[in-house]
């Protein structure tokens, strides 16, 4: 087992090296360019869309409404990412790694938007009716039968990582937050996720998007609330903290506390990887949540798709650094959720780091529902539609395995995997740029006539 560790530890070093780094960096910028910074320059109409999606599309094609499909889709990415992977970040590569964090984000921005549009554009209709797409469909009918066994790596990559990174990497996150922070054993809380989980995939996509549109504002919006009185508590030191920020992104970020210090290298790496980790930029997976949308036009799909990076890393990923670094928690020598946890109860003692685990639970929790539909829709790509009951059976068991199992192993597989889903999608996105750029174009030439 060792020997097997050590082995796909090697390959996960190299697929998430820098080469990878660079071209998940450069295809959002290659994007944002082709698309003449209009990603950044639509960030308001992103969130009027946003904001108008709340109602059902009158007869435009889909399941749910193009806010719960974005719902879905930041269910699915905000998550421990959020808190444990800033932590991490911040914790090795110091406070500049933030700043890479947030550069990441405005050129996902574009990498998100790319592939949702396509997701849509190249969506179909599956044998029970319903709306389906994803980096699968859009290289499928978009690059032509000579590309079908990418789609098909995709999904399969796809379908197993899900597993590990969005169910037991997850569920096991609860359980060791729940069994620290309030003394639950881990068995009792992976039978609870376990059946909430269960109970919630039964209704399929609808079901899914219901509890997301309900869910995923409230606990953003709390994990904001609590983060800014946090901020409140700490203001003189908020202009000291972008300070560090910005210094530490271009310069050795020097030893102090716990903190060993790091050089300029580990920040942009620790930055860029964990950006990516968070806000799944790149990875094709929030194409298959907006594929599900209600929408007439791809373009419009898009900038409502591409809100999900900003809102995930430029806003919770934020809240979560600053709280960081403004309590110097970031330099104690902790990492992970516990960095979090010792930030939270260093502003509010007694009922910081309990907070923080409930914050972290339900994070996780709708992570675990969000994959499961990206997982789904992979394993439906591969084997048709009979596939979605005995998934759903086996992905609620997973929860509760994921809730009581070591699972550094699985983590390490699972990232993996990530990875090579990412290639796939990154391929595709190149080569369909042309597409992308035409929709976008004749979309705002239709709207300025």
């Amino acid at each position: 087992m060792e020997a097997l560790t050590q082995f796909v530890s090697a390959i996960n070093g190299i697929v998430w090296g820098p080469p990878m780094l660079v071209l998940i960096l450069g295809t959002g910028l290659f994007l944002q360019i082709r698309l003449k910074l209009m990603p950044i320059a639509r960030i308001g109409s992103g969130f009027a869309m946003v904001w108008s999606g709340r109602k059902p599309a009158a007869d435009a094609p889909g399941e749910i409404t193009p806010f719960a499909a974005l719902m879905t889709a930041l269910a699915a990415t905000v998550g421990t990412g959020n808190i444990a992977g800033v932590a991490t970040a911040i914790a090795v590569g110091g406070p500049g790694a933030l700043f890479w964090m947030w550069m990441t984000a405005l050129v996902g921005m574009a990498t998100k938007y790319a592939e949702v549009v396509l997701a849509v554009h190249y969506r179909e209709t599956d044998a029970n009716g319903e709306q389906i797409g994803g980096p699968m469909y859009a290289i499928k009918n978009g690059l032509g039968r000579s590309w079908r066994w990418l789609a098909a790596a995709f999904a399969l990559f796809g379908g197993l990582a899900g597993f590990g990174i969005g169910n037991m990497v997850q569920s096991n996150s609860i359980a060791e937050a729940m069994q620290a922070s309030f003394g639950i054993a881990p068995w009792l809380t992976g039978v609870v996720l376990a059946a909430l989980t269960g109970f919630v995939l039964l209704g399929g996509v609808k079901r899914i998007g219901a509890v997301a549109e309900k869910l995923v504002p409230v606990m953003c919006i709390g994990y904001i609330v609590a983060s800014l009185a946090v901020l409140g508590l700490y203001a003189e030191h908020i202009p000291a903290a972008f300070g560090l920020i910005f210094s530490y992104a271009f310069s050795p970020a020097a030893a102090t506390g716990g903190f060993a210090g790091a050089a300029i290298m580990m920040a942009i790496r620790y930055g860029v990887a964990r950006g990516i980790f968070s806000n799944e930029a790149g990875l094709g997976t929030a194409g298959i949540a907006q594929a599900a949308g209600q929408s007439k036009n791809a373009v419009e799909s898009g900038l409502v798709g591409m809100m999900g990076t900003f809102i995930d890393t430029l806003i919770v990923c934020t809240m979560t650094g600053l709280v960081l670094i403004v309590t110097g928690a970031w330099s104690s020598g902790l990492s992970g959720a516990a960095l979090s946890s010792s930030a939270f109860a260093t502003a509010f003692p007694g009922i910081g780091a309990a907070f923080l685990a409930i914050a972290l639970a339900v994070f996780a929790y709708t992570t675990i529902l969000g994959w499961a539909y990206y997982g789904e829709k992979c394993w439906e790509y591969l084997l048709g539609t009979a596939v979605e009951k005995p998934y759903r059976i086996v992905w609620t068991l997973f929860v509760l395995l994921g809730a009581v199992a070591q699972l550094d192993f699985v983590w390490l597989v699972a990232d993996t995997l990530n990875a090579f889903m990412a290639l796939p999608n990154l391929v595709s996105l190149l080569l369909l740029s042309p597409v992308v750029a035409k929709l976008t174009q004749a979309y705002f030439a239709g709207r300025r006539g």
